[in-house]
């Protein structure tokens, strides 16, 4: 993450949650900043939801099971969600800073709460395909 991802404030915020690991004493501010997709989002993180996938050659990807059971992708790099949630509420009607999967991601990044998945770089590309195949 860096500053042009999200606003300064969350940016802060996620690296207060980094220096205490396994605790969310800041809850209060996480439902401030990101509102309704806080506290599902700690859900996501407490379920252990959210998988860093990562090949030999660095790329890395983010998967996060859903609470409807859908495998979303995320890509913290660019701050992008393939959920509907994230296409609508934050592309277009920019309601939201980002959707309770991305969230997660980021705090589960600071919280180091993300299982890892290391997956050859054909893998990588056959789940980035069946993404672009689900969207089309």
């Amino acid at each position: 993450m860096d500053s042009s991802t999200l606003p300064a404030v969350a940016e802060e915020l996620l690296r207060e949650i980094k220096k205490i690991p396994g605790q969310i004493q800041k809850s209060h501010q996480l439902k401030f900043i990101f509102g309704p997709s806080a506290v599902p989002a700690l859900d996501l993180v407490d379920q252990r939801s959210v998988t860093r996938v990562r090949s030999p050659s660095g790329r890395t990807l983010y998967q996060v099971l859903g609470s409807s059971g859908k495998l979303y992708t995320c890509y913290s790099s660019c701050h992008f969600c393939t959920c509907p949630a994230f296409g609508f509420s934050v592309l277009q009607k920019s309601e939201s800073l980002l959707c309770k999967h991305i969230l997660a991601v980021y705090l589960s990044q600071a919280m180091g709460a993300c299982q890892e998945l290391a997956v050859s770089e054909e893998q990588l590309t056959n789940i980035l395909l069946a993404e672009e195949e689900d969207e089309g």
